[in-house]
């Protein structure tokens, strides 16, 4: 299982590496979580043996196992990369570091509230949809400049960029679109100043599409199919 791990993050490695030479970018600039959702705690230590120390879930329930099995090891930052309910806020906070997808109000002010209790500042991504896809969570980009003006004022949350997902196409290239307007997206709102420190990072591509989504700005990118499947 560990080597044929390997050998598929060797295979990432050079795809990464390429996007990054014909988009001009820097290696380093580029972090890859690995998605576990749909593997056993094994293969997620696998995968942190392996130099992915950043692990992505969706669901706590699926998550929790795992979070339990692996927390002795102290290297690992999760990352909770799925739709939050608000009633899960209390389970989760405290445990992963950085949350990808906020989206609402209620969610931001439960988030501020509990990390104000427990003393820490939340770095959050701020998801937006940039699709209009019905089946997918996130803000509307019309919506994106008045959340983050909100959101500037709650000091236990740092909204540090911006994410989304794009639609699941047979040809990549047809998800630059989507990747584009996000980073654009992130240039309109750092020029309105729309929050209060300038946004960084651009969470966006998947194992169909990472390539694309890096030469089109990416900072971080969510793998899961093509380092444990066959993606």
């Amino acid at each position: 299982m560990e080597q044929t791990l390997r050998n598929a993050a060797e295979r990432v490695e050079r795809r990464i590496e390429a996007a990054c030479a014909r988009s001009g970018r820097r290696r380093e600039d580029v972090r890859v979580i690995a998605v576990t959702k749909y593997v056993q705690a094994e293969q997620a230590e696998a995968a942190a043996d392996a130099g992915y120390l950043h692990l992505g879930e969706n669901r706590w329930q699926d998550a929790r196992g795992k979070w339990e099995a692996l927390s002795r090891r102290g290297d690992i930052v999760w990352h909770f990369i799925g739709h939050l309910q608000t009633n899960k806020v209390k389970d989760v906070l405290g445990k992963f570091d950085m949350f990808h997808s906020l989206d609402r109000l209620s969610l931001a002010e439960e988030i501020g509230k509990r990390a104000e209790r427990l003393g820490i500042v939340v770095p959050c991504f701020v998801q937006v949809n940039v699709s209009g896809e019905a089946t997918k969570h996130g803000l509307s980009p019309a919506e994106l400049i008045p959340f983050l003006n909100r959101l500037s004022s709650f000091e236990s949350i740092d909204v540090v960029g911006l994410m989304t997902m794009a639609p699941h196409e047979e040809d990549p290239e047809r998800t630059r679109p989507v990747f584009r307007a996000l980073r654009e997206l992130m240039r309109e709102a750092n020029k309105a100043g729309a929050y209060r420190k300038p946004l960084a990072e651009l969470s966006m591509g998947m194992s169909n599409d990472f390539e694309v989504a890096i030469e089109e700005g990416a900072t971080w990118v969510r793998l899961g199919t093509v380092l444990f499947g066959n993606g």
